[in-house]
Parts: structure tokens; C-alpha cells; sequence
């Protein structure tokens, strides 16, 4: 998300569907190399974190990037039941939180808001009541937490009136987990589709089916439309953000609440969209998604990463048809060709887009890409350990 900062049982935090799938056995599920074949990506590439990085303390501060790479890894370690890899993220959560349960910085924005998901995890592993006392602290922030005129969370205090696609996956997946978890899931459901609603009506392109960075109700920011007060370009991220938040909380969702379907017909468009916009050369997506043929342009690995998760998921829970098991199959092979191993064995990601904020054209093009930047390990992770079962 700013990505405006440098920057499970309850159904454990819907680890369980993150785990599982089955793919259409298609001809590009056929043509892509099985998981099995290949080596453990997920444990080259947390162990070289790990390598690099030996004591979690000395990670970066709260904030949402680290904390996707951790929600990564403990997949990981639910798979492999390997208590260090718990440890190190219990060692960089207690980092942040004390004995009392408070945390060491204020919820003045989403991206502060996903480090919860660790809060309840470590609930249920531990029962250790800091991490519900600091849960019940980021829960709260939404009673009082800046709106839109129409309802709409802003993206931070940092970031008055605006709305940003990354801020849905920031603090959603958080708010239905814990209210499934505590007993509050009416109230966290209602918000939770009324956001995606909301969100959906400043950002969504009904034309290309693809949605817009960010919004600004007051249209003052330079990169807003003066009719619409949207964002001009369709950024890879933001938009796989919106697509895996849609995932995770149609997981928890009750198949009776009214709001269910419109989720699902959000997802479907977007799933159309990514099918017709990923590159047909790599099965990679772009970082500007409608302008691949921009020798300007290029193609980044986090969002291939959301993009393949959230296809074959979708496939998996019969929201789409079973021949989007092709792209998904077909992106999963792209990613794979973007790791590689060094002398040491251990994994690396490459051509990741570095936190981002909203600008023009050339601001997108110029981002720098990383190797092992914490937006695209993270992503890696959730789509591997899923992709894995394929």
C-alpha cells in the first residue's frame, strides 16, 4: 500500500484456505512446472530473511510491508510446524508491543492497521492476553477513524479526504478476522462490504474492469481528475491489494449476508481484467496494467503474485470458471522465473516495485525495483503456500 510509508481455530485467520486448493487440470496447468518439482521456494527465501536478518528486533518498524512478509511466514510455519519461524514473528511483534498490550505507535493510518493480523495469530497460538489487548486497540480506532462524506475510510490522517485501493486490504482482512474471532461479526462484515462498496464507486473502471490508485473527495491533490477526483492510471498493486482483500473476507463471509454477491461480481471483473491484461509473452502482469506495450513499462512480481493467488482462489470457491485455472497457472510460472538462489542456497525475488504513492505516469515507470523487498516476499509467500497444493 504506501504504500505511502518506506513502507487462523476461528478458521485461523482463513490460513486454512490459504493452504488449500485445486486447480482445473487445463492445458497450462500442465504445461507449468508442478510445485513439487520445484524447490521449497517458500523456505530459500524466509530462511535467507532469516540469514540476513537473524534478529527480528532489527526488522522495520510497525507497518504493513514487514507484516505481510510475517503473515507469509506463518503460513509457512503452518505447514511445516517448525516453532522458530512463530518465534521470530512473536520476537518482532513483542518488539512493538509490551507486557501491557500497547503498542509503540498510534493508528494514524491503514498501513498500521494489517500488523494486527499478527495480533490475533499470536492470540491463538500464545493466549497470551497482550495481543488481544492490542487487537482490541486497533479494532477501536475504526469507532472514530476519519471518514468521507459517504463513509469511506480515509487512507491516513497524512492523507485527509483521500481514498486508496491499498487501504483495503490494509484494514479489512484485520476487521472480519477479529470480529469472527471476538464475537463481532455483524458489525465487522456490514463495514467491511460497505467499504469494498464505497471504494468500488470512486475507483472502479467499468470499461477496462481494472480500478483506479486513489481518490480525493476534495480534489485538491495534483493527480486529481477535476470531474471525478480519481487517480488517471491503473497501478498493478493497488489493485492486486483490492483483489486479495476481496479474497480474504468473502473467506469469513456468511453465504447469507446480502452484500455476498456484489463481493463476488467485484471479483469477477477483476479476475477479467487480469486475464486480459497479463502479458501473454511471461504470464507476468505490468506495472501500468493497460500499457504493456510502453518499452517504458515493465513487469513487476508482487502484483503477479496477488493476481495469481486471487485467481486460483477464485477458481477454488467456484467464483469464476475453471478456465481461469489457465492464468493462474500460467502467472504462477511467470513469478517462478523471477527467483533465483545465490551461492548460499538461499532464495531471492526480484523486480519488485519499492512502497509507492499516487503520482503520474513517469512516477510509476521510475520506481524502483527491488530484490527481496518486503511487499513482494509477502505476496510470494501467501501465493506460494497456496500454489503449492495446485
Amino acid at each position: 500500500m504506501k504504500d505511502f510509508t518506506r513502507r487462523e481455530s476461528f478458521k485461523l485467520l482463513a490460513a486454512a484456505p490459504l493452504l488449500t486448493t485445486s486447480l482445473h487440470h487445463s492445458a497450462w496447468a500442465m504445461k507449468a512446472e508442478k510445485p513439487s518439482a520445484q524447490p521449497d521456494w517458500s523456505r530459500l527465501v524466509i530462511d535467507g530473511m532469516l540469514h540476513r536478518t537473524p534478529d527480528p528486533r532489527n526488522l522495520s518498524g510497525w507497518g504493513y510491508a514487514v507484516s505481510l512478509f510475517l503473515y507469509g511466514q506463518y503460513l509457512f510455519y503452518k505447514r511445516t510446524k517448525e516453532r522458530k519461524y512463530l518465534d521470530y514473528i512473536q520476537g518482532w511483534v513483542d518488539k512493538h508491543v509490551n507486557d501491557e498490550g500497547v503498542i509503540d505507535r498510534p493508528i494514524t493510518a491503514l498501513d498500521y492497521v494489517l500488523p494486527g493480523n499478527l495480533l490475533l495469530i499470536l492470540h491463538k497460538e500464545t493466549g497470551q492476553k497482550k495481543y488481544k489487548t492490542a487487537a482490541d486497540t486497533i479494532r477501536h480506532t475504526f469507532d472514530n477513524y476519519p471518514r468521507t462524506e459517504d463513509g469511506g475510510f480515509w487512507h491516513a490522517l497524512s492523507r485527509q479526504h483521500q481514498l486508496w485501493l491499498d487501504g483495503i486490504f490494509m484494514g479489512m482482512p484485520f476487521l472480519v478476522r477479529y470480529g469472527a474471532a471476538y464475537g463481532e461479526s455483524k458489525y465487522t462484515f456490514d463495514e467491511a462490504a460497505k467499504q469494498f462498496e464505497i471504494y468500488a464507486s470512486h475507483l472502479n473502471d467499468p470499461k477496462s474492469g481494472l480500478m483506479f490508485h486513489a481518490y480525493d473527495e476534495s480534489g485538491v491533490q495534483p493527480w486529481a481528475d477535476p470531474t471525478t477526483h480519481h487517480s488517471a492510471y491503473f497501478w498493478c498493486r493497488a489493485i492486486g491489494w483490492f483483489g486479495m482483500a476481496l479474497i480474504e473476507v468473502l473467506e469469513l463471509m456468511p453465504h447469507s449476508h446480502p452484500q455476498r454477491e456484489k463481493l463476488i461480481a467485484q471479483l469477477r471483473q477483476l479476475c477479467e481484467a487480469y486475464t486480459r491484461y497479463q502479458d501473454k509473452e511471461t504470464g507476468l502482469w505490468f506495472q501500468i496494467l493497460d500499457k504493456g506495450d510502453d518499452p517504458n513499462n515493465w513487469r513487476e512480481t508482487s502484483s503477479s503474485c496477488m493476481y495469481t493467488y486471487t485467481l486460483s482462489m477464485a477458481v477454488k470457491r467456484g467464483y469464476i470458471a475453471k478456465h481461469y485455472a489457465e492464468v493462474a497457472a500460467k502467472g504462477y510460472k511467470g513469478v517462478l522465473t523471477q527467483l533465483s538462489k545465490d551461492d548460499d542456497g538461499f532464495g531471492h525475488i526480484a523486480n519488485i516495485c519499492e512502497g509507492t504513492n499516487v503520482g503520474d505516469l513517469a512516477y510509476y515507470y521510475n520506481r524502483p525495483r527491488r530484490t527481496d523487498d518486503f511487499h513482494g516476499l509477502g505476496a510470494f509467500l501467501i501465493m506460494n503456500e497456496h500454489m503449492r497444493t495446485v
